[in-house]
C-alpha cells in the first residue's frame, strides 16, 4: 500500500527562476509574432506622416457622381493609413462617405482592418458596431466586411478569434454577404493553419452553390491550406471546379489549388500539367497563380520558360495576363531581371499581356526605385487602352515606394503631378482614374513608413506577402480583394529594444544629410501669386515746384530723424518681447519633447535650466514652471542666444535627433536659411530607408549597442553597456495609451465608434 501511495504521488514540482521564466515568456513573444506585431504597431504610430491634404484634393477633384472613385479613395485613404490607427478623414467625411452602398459599404467597413491592423486586443471592440449582433439586423455589407475586418487585424495570427468567426459563419444562415466576409475573414486570419473543422465548414458553404459566398470560401479554403498540398483538398477543389457552372467559384478554386502548392517548387509540375490541359481557361489562369506561388522568389528557369510559353501561346487573355504576372513573382529575389525578362512582352500588341508586364515589374521591383524598371513603364502611362494605364500607375507607385528623391524634376515628383492630372481630368477614362487613385495610396502607404517586401534582408521569402501580392492582383474581378496588399507592407524602420523587449532612449548616427532621405515635403493649400509690376509715369515740373519741394524735404528729413530714433527703441523692444517668447516656446518644445521621449531627462534639466526632479514631480511641473514666466531674467532660464548654443553643442555630441533640433530651432524669431546639417542624428524608433542603411553607424560613447554587430535596421536586440545607471524607457505616444491601467496593457484604446451612414 505505502508503496503505492508513493507511485501515486505527484513529482516534485520543478522550481524555475524568475530570470528564466522571463526569457521563455519573451522567447514566447516573439516566436509567436506579438511582439512584432505590438513593435510595428507603435513605430507606424509614433511616425504617421500621412498628408490628409492629399486626400481631400482628390475627393474635391473626382466626380461626386462617380461611385468607382469614391469608393477608390476610401480604399486608398486605408492604404496610407495602414496600420497607423489614424482614420479621422472618415470621421470628420461621414456625409460623404454615406454615399458608399451595397458592395461599396462592405469594401468601406474593410479597410478599418486594414488602418487598425495589428490593434488585437481591441479589435472586437473597435468593430462592435459593425458586427453581426444577436437579435439585431443591422446592413449585411457592413457585417460581412467588419467580419473581413477582424481578420486583416488578425492576419496570420487569428486563433484568439477563431470560435468567434466560426460561430459567425454558422450563423449567418443563407446571407451570402456575410458568408463572404466571415470567410474571407477566415482565410486570411488562419491562413496556413490547415483546421479540418474550419476546412470542413467552408467546404460547406462552397457545396451551396451559391456565387458570391462560394468564391470567398473557395479562397478560403486555399488559405487555410496554404502550402500544405493537401491532395485530399487539390482534388475536392478541383472536382467542384469541374462541377460548378458559377465563374466566380471557379476562379476562387483556382487560386485556392495555387495556394495550396505555395513553396512546392517542383513537387507542383503535375498539378500544373493537369491544369494547362483544362478546358476552362479559368483554370488554366490558376496554373499559372500555381507557378507564381510554387516558384515565387526562386528565380527558377523552368518556371520562367513555362510562364513565357504560355504568355504568347495561350488563346485566352486572362490567362497570358496571369502568366506574364507569375513572371514577377518568380523573379521577386532578383528584381533588376525582371524588367529585361519582360521588356519584349512589353511591347504586345495585346494589351492583357502590357498589362501584365506593367504588374510584374511593380512586383519584382517593388520599392527599389529600379531605373530599368521605370523606363519600362513611361510608355505605357500614355497606352491607348485605359487599364494598361491603371497597371502602368499601380506599378510605378509600387516601384517609387520610399523613394527619397523629392527634387522638381525627378522621377518622383513627375510621378505625383501625373497622378494628380489623371484624378483631376474629367475626361479621363473611370478606369484609369480608379488605378490613379489607388497608386497614390500606395505611394504613401502606412503613413509614408512602409514599403512592399516580398523578401527579407536576409532574402527568406515572406509568406504573408507574397500570399497577399497574389490576391491583390485579382482586385480585377473583385474590388474587396484588393485590401489583401495590406499584408506585403513591411516597416521601414530601425527599432531598438533591451533584454525585457521594451524601447530605451538610444539615437544612432546616419551619414547623410537630412535631406537625403526627408519624408515627402507637404502638401500646401497656398495658391502662387505673381506680383505685377506697373511702370511709373514720369512727369516734367517747373522750377518754382523743385524749390517748394526741396524745403519741404528738408523740414521732412528733420522730423523723420526723430521718427527714426522712436522707431528703433520700439523695434529693440519688440525684438526682446520676440526674443523672450521664442525663448519660452522653444523651452515648452523641450519640454514636450522630454515627454515623448525624444530627450533624456539630464539634458533636459540642463537645457531648460530647471533643476532635475524626482521621477514623481518631472517633466510636467517644470513645464508649469516654465509656462509662468515670461520675464528675460526669469531665475534658471537660459537667454535665447544661449538656448540656441546648447541645443547645437547637444545635437554635435549625439544627445539629441535632428528632428527635434529642427523642431526647436524653427521657432527662432529671425528664420534665416541656416546650413544643412551633414549629418543626421536618428531616435529610437526611426524611419531608415533600404537605401539608408549603408549610411548609419553608433555615435561615439554610445551607452547600447546592437547584438548582432552591423544591424541598422528591423528590429535591433540592444546590449546595455552600463547596466547599472538608471535606463531611461520610451512612453506609449498618446494614441496607444492604454484604456486598462493594467501594467501589462500596452495596446491602443479604441477610438469611439462612428456608424456607416445608412
Amino acid at each position: 500500500a505505502e508503496g503505492e501511495a508513493a507511485a501515486a504521488a505527484p513529482p516534485p514540482a520543478e522550481v524555475v527562476e524568475p530570470a528564466a521564466s522571463k526569457a521563455h515568456a519573451n522567447l514566447q513573444l516573439i516566436l509567436s509574432g506579438e511582439a512584432s506585431i505590438g513593435l510595428s504597431l507603435e513605430f507606424l504610430v509614433r511616425s504617421n506622416k500621412t498628408d490628409t491634404l492629399i486626400l481631400t484634393g482628390m475627393k474635391k477633384a473626382a466626380d461626386q457622381r462617380n461611385s468607382l472613385c469614391h469608393s477608390a479613395i476610401v480604399l486608398a485613404h486605408s492604404l496610407m493609413n495602414a496600420g497607423t490607427t489614424a482614420d479621422s478623414f472618415l470621421r470628420d467625411n461621414l456625409e460623404w462617405l454615406s454615399r458608399a452602398t451595397n458592395w461599396a459599404k462592405f469594401s468601406a467597413t474593410a479597410t478599418l482592418g486594414v488602418i487598425h491592423r495589428g490593434h488585437v486586443k481591441q479589435a472586437l471592440s473597435l468593430l462592435a458596431p459593425y458586427l453581426p449582433q444577436a437579435g439585431m439586423s443591422a446592413s449585411p455589407y457592413s457585417e460581412g466586411g467588419a467580419l473581413f475586418a477582424l481578420g486583416i487585424i488578425h492576419a496570420n495570427h487569428g486563433h484568439s478569434i477563431r470560435a468567434y468567426l466560426l460561430d459567425a459563419l454558422r450563423s449567418a444562415g443563407t446571407n451570402e454577404v456575410v458568408q463572404h466576409g466571415c470567410a474571407l475573414g477566415i482565410g486570411i486570419s488562419m491562413m496556413g493553419s490547415e483546421d479540418e473543422d474550419l476546412y470542413e465548414e467552408l467546404k460547406g458553404v462552397l457545396f451551396n452553390d451559391s456565387a458570391v459566398a462560394g468564391e470567398a470560401a473557395a479562397l478560403a479554403m486555399g488559405l487555410l491550406m496554404l502550402g500544405s498540398a493537401s491532395p485530399k483538398a487539390i482534388e475536392e477543389m478541383l472536382g467542384y471546379a469541374h462541377d460548378t457552372a458559377h465563374e466566380k467559384i471557379i476562379r476562387g478554386l483556382a487560386i485556392g489549388i495555387a495556394l495550396c502548392m505555395y513553396g512546392r517548387e517542383e513537387e507542383a509540375d503535375p498539378l500544373v500539367t493537369t491544369l494547362l490541359h483544362e478546358q476552362d481557361p479559368i483554370l488554366r489562369y490558376g496554373a499559372m497563380y500555381t507557378i507564381a506561388f510554387a516558384f515565387a522568389a526562386t528565380g527558377s528557369n523552368a518556371a520562367l520558360r513555362k510562364c513565357l510559353h504560355v504568355a504568347v501561346s495561350d488563346v485566352s487573355d486572362d490567362v497570358r495576363r496571369a502568366a506574364v504576372i507569375a513572371i514577377g513573382f518568380v523573379l521577386a529575389n532578383t528584381p533588376a531581371q525582371c524588367p529585361r525578362v519582360v521588356k519584349l512582352l512589353a511591347e504586345s500588341y495585346n494589351p492583357h499581356v502590357r498589362y501584365g508586364s506593367a504588374f510584374a515589374v511593380g512586383i519584382s521591383c517593388a520599392g527599389s526605385g529600379s531605373k530599368e524598371a521605370l523606363e519600362l513603364l513611361t510608355p505605357m502611362l500614355s497606352d491607348p487602352v485605359d487599364y494598361v494605364r491603371q497597371g502602368a500607375l499601380l506599378a510605378s507607385s509600387m516601384v517609387l515606394m520610399q523613394s527619397a528623391d523629392h527634387k522638381a524634376d525627378s522621377k518622383l515628383s513627375k510621378h505625383r503631378e501625373d497622378l494628380r492630372k489623371v484624378v483631376g481630368d474629367k475626361h479621363e477614362d473611370t478606369m484609369t482614374k480608379f488605378g490613379a487613385i489607388v497608386a497614390t495610396g500606395l505611394l504613401d502607404a502606412g503613413g509614408r513608413n512602409v514599403t512592399i517586401g516580398l523578401t527579407s534582408r536576409t532574402g527568406n521569402k515572406i509568406m504573408p506577402a507574397i500570399v497577399g501580392m497574389g490576391i491583390f492582383s485579382h482586385f480585377w474581378f473583385w474590388h474587396p480583394l484588393l485590401l489583401f496588399v495590406s499584408l506585403a507592407f513591411t516597416p521601414t524602420a530601425a527599432i531598438g529594444l533591451n533584454a525585457d523587449l521594451r524601447m530605451p532612449q538610444w539615437r544612432f548616427k546616419s551619414g547623410a544629410p537630412p535631406s537625403a532621405f526627408a519624408y515627402p515635403p507637404p502638401t500646401s493649400n497656398e495658391k502662387k501669386e505673381v506680383a505685377s509690376t506697373v511702370a511709373t509715369a514720369s512727369l516734367s515740373t517747373t522750377a518754382k515746384a523743385a524749390k517748394i519741394d526741396k524745403a519741404k524735404k528738408a523740414e521732412a528729413e528733420a522730423a523723420e530723424k526723430a521718427k527714426a530714433a522712436e522707431r528703433a527703441e520700439e523695434e529693440r523692444v519688440a525684438k526682446e518681447k520676440a526674443d523672450l517668447a521664442a525663448r519660452d516656446a522653444m523651452l515648452a518644445k523641450l519640454t514636450e519633447l522630454h515627454k515623448r521621449g525624444s530627450l533624456s531627462g539630464v539634458l533636459h534639466a540642463s537645457l531648460t535650466g530647471v533643476a532635475a526632479k524626482s521621477e514623481g514631480g518631472g517633466a510636467g511641473d517644470a513645464g508649469d514652471a516654465m509656462d509662468t514666466s515670461a520675464d528675460a531674467g526669469a531665475a534658471g532660464k537660459p537667454s535665447l542666444e544661449a538656448l540656441v548654443g546648447e541645443v547645437r553643442e547637444a545635437h554635435a555630441r549625439g544627445d539629441i535627433s535632428t528632428a527635434a533640433v529642427a523642431a526647436v530651432l524653427k521657432l527662432q524669431p529671425d528664420k534665416a536659411d541656416e546650413a544643412e546639417f551633414d549629418f543626421e542624428v536618428l531616435e529610437n524608433p526611426s524611419r531608415v530607408l533600404r537605401s539608408q542603411e549603408r549610411f548609419c553607424s553608433l555615435l561615439p560613447a554610445s551607452r547600447y549597442e546592437p547584438v548582432a554587430k552591423g544591424r541598422t535596421s528591423g528590429v535591433i536586440m540592444l546590449k546595455d553597456t552600463a547596466p547599472d545607471a538608471e535606463e531611461e524607457l520610451l512612453p506609449l505616444p498618446a494614441a496607444l495609451a492604454a484604456a486598462s491601467e493594467a501594467a501589462e496593457e500596452e495596446e491602443p484604446a479604441p477610438p469611439e465608434p462612428f456608424e456607416l451612414p445608412a
